[in-house]
């Protein structure tokens, strides 16, 4: 009994001085595998080849528009950042909405913080410059995104109920079907609905990360923005959530717009809307972050 109680003993002692020896190198090991998975760095996301700026776009021809190049299965190589002081992207053209119209705005957006106040909106897309047809981040009501259209009853309809958190990308759609109906999707689930008999006509400059309405902007990361004019059903809505943050349109005949924010500000629909930067964007490489890819 002396010996075992020597010999534990003696294996305690060669514990500790092994802890003593090696237990700092092994809290910096912990803290650098902390650090990269706080950065993204094992998300299954970010193993996925990159895509370079302009890799994939939309040629038209007088007969039929189509994708070309390297347009499937790969993951944008940037994403626009958006400081919430005093950047944001405009179009060089302006993009109609009639009345009786259908249209479609689909994003990719990860809030960094919200921290807008007051009873307006910090802008993530609008068309027109009073924002006429926009999603925001609705200060009124926090963590939530709102669909905001000039003319409908009180102004706007929420989109997304007050679930979501900061620093986490989600992909949020708003139809409408030229009638009376507002169908509202996130992550390619429908979140809400609406029906208004009004609604908007004009022509006005789509304003990326800025509410002109309101003077605020917003704070966080914006991706792969797409405008229709149709009304995308809940399996386009779908597709295109499954698609991802790279993800390639999913009507190209009906396509407006679209802008990757891969690097630039540029419009690969083949319809010349070319974006403008102002203030401090950032063309974000180590954007993974928050970013979970999506799963059937």
């Amino acid at each position: 009994m002396a010996m075992e109680a020597f010999r534990a003993g003696i294996r305690s002692q060669s514990a500790m001085e092994y802890l003593m020896t090696y237990g700092w190198a092994i809290l910096a090991i912990a803290i650098v595998m902390v650090s990269l998975y706080s950065l993204g760095i094992f998300n299954s996301g970010s193993l996925q080849p990159t895509a370079a700026p302009g890799s994939c776009e939309i040629v038209r021809t007088t007969a039929q528009a189509s994708l070309a190049g390297q347009c499937n299965n790969l993951m944008p190589k940037y994403v626009s950042r958006l400081n919430g002081a005093n950047s944001n992207i405009i179009s060089t053209n302006k993009i109609t909405f009639t009345s009786t119209s259908p249209w479609s705005i689909s994003v990719w957006i990860n809030v960094a913080k919200f921290s807008c106040s007051g009873s307006y909106w910090a802008g993530i897309v609008a068309i027109d410059s009073l924002n006429r047809v926009s999603i925001d981040e609705d200060c009124r009501n926090s963590n939530e995104i709102t669909t905001w259209v000039y003319g409908v009853t009180e102004g706007g309809f929420p989109g997304a109920a007050s679930s979501l958190s900061s620093g986490k990308w989600y992909n949020y759609i708003a139809t409408y079907d030229g009638n009376t109906h507002y169908i509202f999707y996130l992550n390619g689930k429908q979140v809400g609905a609406a029906t208004d008999s009004a609604s908007y006509s004009g022509s006005g400059y789509a304003n990326i990360g800025y509410e002109s309405f309101s003077s605020l902007y917003l704070n966080g990361s914006v991706a792969n923005i797409q405008v229709y004019n149709a009304s995308l059903d809940n399996i386009s809505a779908k597709a295109l959530y499954q698609g991802g943050v790279g993800g390639v349109p999913v009507d190209v005949r009906h396509l407006t717009a679209w802008w990757p924010l891969n690097g630039n500000a540029n419009d690969y629909s083949g319809n010349n809307n070319q974006g403008t930067v102002s203030g401090q964007v950032v063309w974000n490489a180590n954007w993974q972050s928050g970013y979970t890819a999506p799963s059937s």
